[in-house]
């Protein structure tokens, strides 16, 4: 696996750590993501120039949205598109304000955020619940904002399901444009391998790399993950790669996709994806947010675990087969026309088998 390289540019640069290989070339565009790409090519392009001013992509766990983010950064460095890019993540962002604070020196930290020429930040849920950091980056927002500077962010949900951010802040998120990246179909998996194994200089037989398609379906941080597993196992026994050597080398990782996932870890995940207590979830409540929670959790843990109805429901305060039968068609229903609920759902077991 690379090291991250120092990128030595201007002092304003508080975190210029890119991965060289996190560039818009090595980028694998599929029908999960081809129009963030698109969006992020256009404001890599005319940084501040365009609509898209905030972009702001929002993706599950290990779907690109840091490729996507330094590939954006290292472009415009690159070609020269800014002088001063300065690429964070929220939790540096934050502990640059703290330390600022204590060191008596905010005059310098607004001075370094707020000269960017493009302002990129990493994983904006992370401001949740800071109000002090939320009122320092309301400011740089506004700052750069007017000042015609770009800014793009990553999150890992869209903005109004940010519970815990300012009002305010969300409605800016929204004045640019928000779009979203999927989890990478059959083929974009397939083409996420051919393209790792390019980049390493392997030749990978066809059905090693189907294979690997076929049973990693979670997101490209486990793809490219079991790819380097059995890349490493090779190099180390110097056994050739085959479909027999790969179902050896990654059958602990392919069980896993299923290991460890019971109800509570889905009424957990679920609770702190809505941000709504699991005695809330499992209780009698019937306000809109604690329904439409429960019914995702239930649904999950049909299709997520191998737990029979009555027991689904025993998890859920004592409810019925019927009620857990129910609350699947509903949420099946509900993703077939609402995107953003779908995405939500997609987000939420990222989240389930990352655990």
């Amino acid at each position: 696996m690379q090291t991250p390289a120092q990128v030595e540019l201007h002092w304003e640069c508080t975190a210029s750590l890119f991965y060289p290989c996190y560039t818009v070339d090595t980028f694998v565009v599929g029908k999960s993501n081809q129009f963030a790409h698109a969006a992020s090519l256009a404001v890599a392009e005319s940084p501040g120039t365009t609509g898209f001013n905030p972009l702001l992509i929002y993706a599950g766990v290990g779907l690109g949205k840091t490729h996507i983010l330094q590939a954006i950064a290292q472009y415009c460095l690159s070609r020269g598109k800014a002088k001063k890019v300065n690429y964070v993540s929220s939790e540096k962002f934050t502990n640059d304000f703290i330390s600022s604070i204590q060191n008596n020196n905010t005059v310098e930290f607004n001075r370094v955020y707020r000269s960017s020429d493009v302002l990129l930040v990493d994983d904006v849920h992370f401001f949740i619940g800071k109000e002090s950091t939320q009122e320092a980056f309301f400011h740089t927002f506004n700052t750069l904002h007017q000042n015609g500077k770009q800014i793009v962010l990553t999150s890992d949900r869209p903005p109004r399901e940010l519970k815990g951010l300012e009002e305010r802040l969300i409605s800016r998120f929204q004045w640019g444009l928000v779009t979203d990246i999927q989890p990478p179909d059959y083929e974009t998996r397939v083409a996420i391998l051919r393209k790792k194994a390019e980049i390493e200089d392997i030749q990978l037989p066809d059905e090693v790399i189907f294979f690997i398609a076929k049973n990693i379906t979670s997101n490209i941080r486990e793809l490219e993950g079991a790819l380097i597993r059995l890349l490493a196992y090779s190099s180390i026994t110097g056994d050739d790669i085959s479909l027999d050597l790969t179902s050896k080398v990654l059958k602990d990782i392919i069980k896993s996709s299923s290991k460890n996932i019971n109800i509570e870890s889905i009424q957990s995940e679920v609770s702190n994806f809505y941000n709504i207590p699991i005695d809330l979830i499992i209780g009698k409540t019937r306000r809109k947010e604690v329904v439409t929670a429960r019914q995702v959790a239930m649904y999950l843990a049909k299709i997520l675990t191998n737990s029979s109805l009555k027991t689904i429901g025993l998890h859920f305060g004592g409810r019925d087969h019927s009620t857990v039968i129910h609350s699947y068609q509903l949420v099946e229903q509900r993703k077939k026309t609402d995107k953003q609920f779908n995405h939500q759902i997609n987000n939420i077991i990222s989240k389930i088998k990352g655990l």
